[in-house]
């Protein structure tokens, strides 16, 4: 009887350790499922979990009044927040901004494979390996073949050996391959379409962060018809202070007749193609200038939401008139506000606006003229009264109510005819910047980024 009790345990003890067995087999099967899930954009374990530190959650990183001047000194390098970008983590997180519809969205398990081409030259460390760290961290790895970083020419001695050493241990295959001489953004990314073996090639800058979800849309496009070309949502991240802001899924891509490159509202014919349903893709016969995912035949643009992030620092290139000498200003920035001028997308006749900097250009391109015009296209800020308000008119080239003076010491824009100065918005309206007698206080200073001034003869 004894023995038999002694089996009765031994028999208990070993099926405990079986259902045991069964239930660590079911937890982490279910885990494969949740990951599974996760890839294929359904919210599977909290891959956004809060974490505390400078930028987490694109919040934005402020710096300390004693170090203010060396926060300056570190600008001047790659034109911007250099210290804010060091203390912000690689792999920070971001807010999820996608709406609910495209998170529950469900993609085909057979999208095709990307390669990821980036270019860069004398880029920073910082941006360079937070852009690589959320390509690999944010995409799901069944869909990811390699990364490519493209170096054109770059000088810096922390790109060459201690790059190429650090990338080596990351998880996905990342190859540098470096351009014999200073070739241009063009040029660096054939070379590395050339060397992808992927079955599509994404091109992304060197200074971006992707967020979750951002990859499957487009492949997904692609997928449907291979001669498509997607371009994602493109937000911001702050060239000051690393703020993440969420852009707008209500505008795309397009060229005004001059072919400069502008964000439009999305059409009603659009509109109710969609039936309202903002998941979908918008139609455009152009993207921005900064991501394609393409291999394409012919060209053929869409919007999709999922989201890239870069900073305002980087413009491609700004508008110049071919009438007159001038250097174009990416952006014009109140120093107060830190709002940006801004033609939203508006026509002759009506009234410039003011908005939160997004360093995309587009409506935001403005140049200040060897003329000393301060102007958009083909139209110019003209002030045909005291205190405003400010308008957009044909350029006619004659000076008067166009004429602006900038002083690059005191920062203010002064429209001469009035001996106003260009100040921010007024209570009346937030989205006008308006004209008031100079103060010489902080909301009448103006950066004008990249210009240079005309020669006075």
């Amino acid at each position: 009887m004894r023995r038999f009790a002694y089996c009765k345990v031994v028999l208990a003890t070993s099926l405990v350790w079986v259902m045991l067995d069964m239930f660590i087999l079911l937890y982490f099967s279910e885990c494969n499922k949740c990951d599974d899930k996760r890839e294929r954009g359904l919210p599977g374990r909290d891959v956004l979990r809060p974490r505390e530190g400078p930028g987490e959650g694109g919040k934005p990183v402020v710096i300390s009044k004693e170090n203010q001047e060396k926060m300056k000194e570190m600008f001047k390098i790659n034109q911007f927040n250099l210290m804010a970008s060091e203390m912000i983590a690689f792999n920070r997180t971001l807010p999820d901004v996608r709406l609910e519809g495209c998170k529950n969205k469900l993609y085909p398990d057979d999208l095709p494979r990307t390669s990821v081409v980036i270019v860069f030259h004398n880029e920073a460390w910082s941006t360079l390996l937070r852009t690589v760290r959320s390509v690999i961290d944010r995409s799901p790895k069944s869909l990811l073949e390699e990364v490519v970083l493209v170096d054109d020419a770059s000088e810096r001695d922390f790109l060459k050996r201690p790059l190429e050493q650090y990338v080596r241990r990351m998880e996905v295959p990342v190859r540098v391959v470096r351009m014999e001489q200073r070739s241009g953004l063009i040029r660096a990314r054939l070379k590395g379409a050339s060397l992808s073996t992927g079955q599509v090639i994404t091109f992304l800058d060197a200074h971006c962060e992707c967020t979750i979800g951002w990859l499957e849309p487009l492949l997904a496009r692609i997928k449907l018809d291979r001669k498509t070309v997607v371009c994602p949502i493109i937000d911001v991240i702050s060239d000051d202070t690393f703020e993440y802001m969420a852009g707008s899924d209500m505008t795309y891509g397009g060229f005004n007749w001059k072919l400069n490159f502008r964000w439009y509202p999305v059409p009603q014919r659009e509109m109710d193609r969609r039936k309202g349903d903002r998941t979908l893709p918008v139609r455009s016969g152009s993207v921005g200038g900064r991501w394609r995912s393409p291999r394409p035949t012919r060209f053929q643009g869409e919007r999709v939401r999922s989201s890239i992030r870069t900073t305002d620092a980087w413009p491609r290139s700004g508008w110049t008139s071919s009438k007159t000498s001038s250097t174009s200003s990416p952006l014009i920035r109140n120093v107060e506000t830190n709002q940006c001028l801004d033609n939203m997308a508006r026509k002759e006749n009506e009234k410039v606006g003011i908005f939160n900097c997004h360093g995309m250009g587009g409506n935001q391109v403005f140049s200040y003229t060897a003329n000393k015009e301060i102007r958009t296209d083909d139209l110019c800020l003209d002030v045909s009264k005291l205190s405003g308000p400010v308008m957009m008119l044909k350029c006619h080239h004659l000076k008067g109510n166009q004429l602006w003076e900038y002083d690059p010491m005191k920062l203010t824009l002064i429209h001469v005819n009035s001996n106003q100065c260009l100040d921010k918005a007024s209570e009346e309206d937030s989205q006008v910047p308006s004209v008031r007698d100079c103060t010489h206080t902080r909301s009448q200073q103006w950066l004008l980024r990249n210009v240079t001034l005309p020669e006075i003869f």
